[in-house]
């Protein structure tokens, strides 16, 4: 039984709805409705023009409607007359297949297809910064190996605190709160969820934290690389699949080398089959490669991949299968779009099973250490043009994804690189205006 808004307006006291989408970019859209309104909205819609927000649409196209999904709504813990609903993208009555939450649940339909429930977690690390965006916002964080110093986390109780009461309030199930290895970063981990639910509250997760430091007089970043010499804010995913009553795990297999099934090898034989396009995606930005292919940092190590490689339970590669019927991606950075992030994870691994895909060899060595030695296994993308040449490339997965969808992923991503390489910087001039 769906939801019905208005009532929930009126037992919670809710005066507004801000019913969100997400663009191609990441960007999250509002509109602000009142309550009074929201029952004409949850059956039509609130309207928008598509062609101001990141998605491949023109001034001559009709009305985009978001339509909220009332299963996702959250009143705001902060804020309680306000309530956050996501919303799904139709035009001309018809889904708007690039819209990333609309495409997470046509690939979560096609598992569930194949008898198969993707569940995920995610650990998006962000930086608390000054409101300016310049330095870390506590002058005191200046540990060389900072990670999970017990001093600096308690300088940023307040921040840290009231964001993880408030998942505690929402039934998210936090279970720990950490300094990470950047001066100034942090990262909060809750319970693991099917996809389109931790998509959900993933991107929930970035307004709240963004919302409450801006009340503290700070600013959050989820920024892959906002740091010269700190390490990067990833955002690791943990994978498992599941039977369709979500009590099985499909991919659990003692008997089984690492505890991984025949069939979750296959998966997991997708993300390594189709890793540099997915970049791509996990890794969005300009900036993501400057985590990725980052040198040493203070602390000693980046925490982030540069070559497709897997093992167990060895944080220097790109995957890590910690434990039985479950595996961990660490491509992906802060930037990621909460929704493409489950949406090409379930993208690559059901190509993977089709294709009965092998994720080759694994390696039990420190990548950190000993990555030079690997000679049989590609490096990631570079840069962005290289991570979109790729996907590009990469028909199976361009399929997977829609055509829709990746004609204007594609589209969009190419302007962004060619708007950076007609941008001029310091370093240009420092380094040639003397040639």
């Amino acid at each position: 039984m769906t939801l019905d808004l208005a009532a929930f307006a009126r037992d919670k006291g809710i005066k507004y709805f801000m019913i969100s989408y997400t663009d191609l970019f990441g960007g999250q859209r509002a509109k602000l409705v009142p309550a009074e309104a929201i029952a004409d909205m949850q059956k039509d819609g609130a309207g928008f023009a598509g062609f101001a927000t990141w998605l491949d649409l023109t001034p001559a196209h009709p009305d985009l409607f978001a339509v909220p999904d009332a299963s996702s709504v959250i009143q705001l813990p902060w804020k309680k007359d306000v309530a956050w609903v996501a919303a799904d993208c139709v035009m001309d009555d018809q889904p708007v297949e690039q819209a990333p939450r609309v495409l997470l649940k046509r690939l979560v339909a096609e598992a569930a297809k194949q008898g198969l429930r993707v569940k995920t977690g995610v650990e998006p690390e962000f930086f608390l910064i000054s409101a300016d965006g310049s330095v870390i916002s506590d002058p005191y964080d200046t540990a060389e190996k900072p990670c999970y110093d017990q001093q600096a986390v308690m300088r940023r109780y307040d921040v840290i605190a009231e964001i993880c009461d408030y998942m505690l309030e929402l039934g998210w199930k936090p279970y720990q709160n950490d300094h990470e290895d950047a001066n100034g970063q942090f990262e909060m981990n809750w319970e693991y969820d099917d996809v389109l639910k931790t998509a959900d509250k993933h991107s929930f997760f970035k307004f709240m934290v963004k919302s409450v430091a801006e009340k503290h007089g700070l600013r959050a970043t989820f920024m892959p690389k906002p740091f010269k010499g700190l390490t990067g804010n990833g955002c690791h995913a943990h994978i498992s699949v599941w039977d369709l009553d979500g009590k099985v795990n499909a991919f659990a297999d003692k008997e089984m080398a690492f505890g991984l099934s025949a069939q979750g090898k296959t998966f997991l034989g997708g993300i390594m089959k189709h890793a540099s396009a997915l970049a791509a995606v996990t890794n969005p930005t300009v900036n993501s490669y400057k985590r990725i292919n980052a040198p040493r940092t203070t602390s000693g190590a980046t925490w982030s991949p540069n070559t497709v490689t897997w093992t167990g339970n060895n944080r220097t590669h790109m995957v890590r299968v910690p434990g039985p019927g479950r595996f961990e991606l660490r491509l992906p950075d802060g930037a990621v779009n909460p929704y493409l992030l489950q949406a090409i994870i379930i993208a690559a691994g059901l190509d993977g099973i089709r294709s009965q895909a092998d994720p080759g060899r694994h390696y039990d060595i420190d990548m950190y250490a000993e990555g030079h030695l690997v000679k049989d296994a590609p490096r990631l993308p570079l840069n962005l043009l290289d991570a979109l040449r790729a996907y590009d490339d990469d028909e199976g997965l361009k399929q997977a994804m829609g055509a829709e969808f990746s004609a204007a992923y594609l589209k969009l991503k190419h302007r962004e690189w060619n708007a950076y390489c007609s941008h001029f910087t310091q370093w240009e001039r420092d380094s040639t205006l003397d040639i």
